[in-house]
């Protein structure tokens, strides 16, 4: 199925490309979302005359989000610190979704959870480096470190005696 982007849509295009998909993809994910219209002559025609509108649109958008990663490797390291075990094991795991927030709660930048990927999940002590793609084009990283707030002993569980009565 053709269709024309109205957004960047990763690993398939980025807005006012016309792109062929799946039928099922187009029909139940992207025109669904307004991701996409069917590229239908008079849709063909609209994207020829505000092709340069879109042009600048994207450029605007570019140029956004250079800055943006301009702004998170002057950051440099975002430093967390969590309850974890005497091996140096969390209780639990640093998501990208806490990662956002911290980042937008200590530098101010706003980035979206979905843009975040990691190389290994963050579930133990130690350094790490997190992925930022703002845009097909523009990828930053940022390092990671975790530390200890709170070192909590790891009992040692002790099966309970049992009694046997005959």
């Amino acid at each position: 199925m053709q269709i024309i982007l109205k957004k960047d849509v990763q690993n398939v295009g980025e807005a006012g490309d016309i792109v062929n998909v799946k039928d099922g993809y187009a029909r139940n994910f992207l025109l669904p979302q307004g991701s996409a219209e069917l590229a239908t002559k008079g849709a063909l025609e609209n994207r020829e005359k505000n092709i340069a509108r879109i042009k600048a649109k994207q450029e605007k958008l570019h140029q956004e989000a250079l800055e943006k990663a301009q702004a998170i490797e002057k950051f440099g390291k975002l430093e967390l610190s969590a309850k974890a075990g005497e091996s140096g094991k969390l209780f639990g795991t640093i998501t990208t979704k806490k990662l956002a927030e911290e980042l937008a709660a200590r530098s101010g930048i706003e980035v979206d959870r979905k843009i975040i990927s990691l190389n290994a999940p963050i579930n133990k002590i130690g350094n790490y480096t997190m992925l930022i793609k703002l845009t097909s084009k523009v990828k930053c990283e940022l390092a990671v470190s975790v530390t200890a707030s709170e070192v909590v002993k790891e009992a040692i569980e002790e099966e309970p005696e049992t009694t046997e009565e005959a």
